[in-house]
């Protein structure tokens, strides 16, 4: 009869399989996906309970050691659905202190752009930027072209979200180059997306589209429907930013189906965002209050504190259309608070609008 501790080692091994199982339907996409997904719905509760146990027992051999820092890759893309990024770093942490221990450096270097994104999750992008800094290092050090490539895309999201977009796009350039070079079709729409919303945060918006559109047919190509997604979101916003909010809101409502067909959360709030302003644009801030209130639920419950000031100051844009400035300067305040605590770079212009207001109140 197997002990105590084998038993719950098997445990544990069988629900990181389980996990690699949903991550493998979840790449099929289409039904397969959504079955991946279900099943990791029904079987969450185990694979907490095998990654706590992996996570127990670190320290023991390096079996237990590996399973650890498997745990959360096994699932990346699901976990990142799932998760709250709070317990994403939990699980991260755990499994670099493993990889140190394995002295398994391509690992180290795969949980430490993970945590850098996690991070950047909650709106901390400094710290984002550490770890991507550190991904990058290991990535160059063991010659891994694919590691250099992500950890170079996510340094441009981590300059973007602090404003620096300019810069970001720079990082996205190489980034580009090295996938392109490597054939590596995902992470190239990724990054010529992502070049695309530092054009449009530039208000540039005909190029943003130009790479939009580019970013869209290697996504359909590849048959990756969240992708496709995404870039239909931000060619939406992008239209919204060349004055064409029906436009915008036809391809914003494609990617929010997409989004909750999938159980992206965060990208559904974001969404709902995006169609707010669209309907603010239309002359609509009734409706548009309506789309920013539950885009704000969404972001308050994953933990998204970029998306919980954007919801809130656009609400005060619009409830000052409503002629209700009271309620509109107490949401920009409490916006602006936030945007300070992550140094966004929309700080100076929230701080110009409740100037404008208080001063013709």
């Amino acid at each position: 009869m197997p002990s105590l501790r084998e038993a719950r080692f098997k445990h544990a091994a069988y629900y990181d399989s389980a996990l690699r199982t949903v991550h493998k339907l979840y790449l099929q996409g289409g039904e397969a996906l959504k079955r991946g997904l279900g099943l990791f719905d029904l079987e969450q509760a185990n694979i907490r309970v095998g990654q706590a146990w992996a996570e127990a027992y670190v320290r023991e051999n390096d079996t237990f050691a590996r399973l650890c820092s498997d745990y959360p890759v096994a699932g990346t893309y699901v976990l990142e659905l799932r998760q709250h990024s709070r317990e994403r770093i939990h699980w991260l942490e755990s499994a670099l202190f493993a990889a140190r221990s394995l002295k398994d450096r391509s690992a180290e270097g795969t949980h430490l752009g993970n945590i850098g994104l996690a991070y950047a999750a909650i709106g901390d992008s400094r710290q984002a930027i550490e770890y991507h800094e550190q991904a990058l290092a290991i990535s160059r050090e063991i010659s891994d072209r694919h590691s250099e490539g992500a950890a170079l895309s996510n340094l441009g999201l981590a300059y973007a979200d602090l404003g620096q977009s300019r810069l970001a796009i720079e990082f996205y350039k190489r980034a580009l180059s090295i996938l392109l070079e490597i054939g590596d079709q995902y992470g190239a729409a990724n990054a010529l997306m992502n070049t695309g919303n530092a054009y449009h945060s530039l208000g540039e918006f005909p190029r943003a589209i130009e790479l939009h559109q580019q970013a869209l047919a290697i996504f359909q190509g590849i048959g990756n429907r969240h992708g496709e997604g995404q870039v239909l979101g931000s060619l939406g916003a992008a239209y919204g930013g060349l004055g064409e909010p029906r436009r915008a809101i036809k391809l914003i409502e494609q990617w929010l189906l997409i989004a909750r067909e999938i159980g992206d959360r965060r990208s559904e709030g974001q969404e709902l965002g995006n169609l707010g302003t669209a309907y603010t644009a239309l002359g609509d801030p009734v409706c548009a209050i309506e789309y920013h209130g539950q885009a704000l639920a969404i972001a308050c419950e994953i933990g998204d504190r970029r998306s919980e000031a954007n919801a809130l100051f656009n609400m005060s844009l619009a409830l000052d259309k409503l002629d209700n400035r009271a309620q509109a300067i107490a949401y920009a305040q409490t916006a602006l608070e936030i945007y300070e605590q992550i140094e966004s770079p929309y700080v100076e212009m929230v701080r110009n609008q409740l100037t404008e207001w208080r001063r013709e109140e």
